[in-house]
């Protein structure tokens, strides 16, 4: 069994420039996804797809493998993951080599360890998903949202007004950390989230999306209370 670590990190990100090589905590935020994914064990190969010689040369530093650099499609604004996946897996074909399992890690969630990429791996495997991805809880009811139009407050679902907190279904989000998936599945659907996907819940603290500099102050805040935890 052959598997493949795919970190996606263009150069281009706008609203945090050069994000995917910021120092996190006083090291490039993708070193410690690359560092995870190769303690992990789980790997055959940690590549980095990039069309960016500064992000290649500091992935390198760090012990991942840089084969080829994204092309210029797969490197715009546009750009969907599911494609920039395609194109490795395409390009390493042409190499005479293919994997049975891949994981797309995010270079941006240095929470990930290595014992959740083996959870991962092994409930993608023992249940035959798709595609494996962490979740977590909504930490409010859903089912109480209320949407606000000119100032006046309307239920989306009224008839959970009155309902006990306890007594709604719980609901879940995707962490935005990685999808942990089967290679033959997602060349037939090119879809990395389909009908046949699985979700582990993680926690609150265990993940933080990272879009402004607001983000990157609280990513840090977070990982360092539960670096002090362990």
């Amino acid at each position: 069994m052959s598997n493949l670590a795919i970190i996606p990190a263009r150069g281009g990100s706008k609203r945090i420039p050069r994000k995917n090589i910021r120092p996190f905590l006083g090291k490039p935020i993708i070193a410690y996804v690359i560092d995870t994914a190769l303690q992990s064990g789980l790997f055959s190969d940690v590549m980095v797809s990039t069309d960016d010689e500064e992000i290649a040369a500091i992935a390198r530093q760090y012990g991942a493998s840089i084969p080829f650099l994204r092309t210029t499609e797969t490197a715009g604004d546009f750009a969907t993951t599911a494609e920039v996946l395609s194109e490795v897996l395409s390009q390493y074909e042409q190499q005479g080599k293919r994997f049975d399992y891949a994981c797309c890690l995010y270079p941006t969630a240095p929470f990930v360890t290595p014992k959740l990429l083996s959870r991962a791996f092994s409930t993608l495997t023992e249940k035959q998903f798709d595609t494996v991805y962490p979740v977590q809880q909504f930490s409010f009811p859903i089912q109480r949202a209320i949407r606000l139009s000119d100032s006046k407050v309307q239920w989306f679902q009224p008839e959970h007004a009155l309902t006990r907190s306890q007594d709604l279904e719980p609901a879940y989000h995707d962490a935005g950390q990685f999808y942990f998936f089967s290679v033959n599945a997602f060349r037939q659907t090119n879809r990395l989230i389909t009908d046949n996907s699985g979700g582990i819940v993680i926690s609150e603290m265990a993940a933080h999306d990272i879009d402004n500099e607001t983000d990157w102050q609280v990513a840090e805040f977070k990982f360092k209370l539960m670096d002090n935890v362990k």
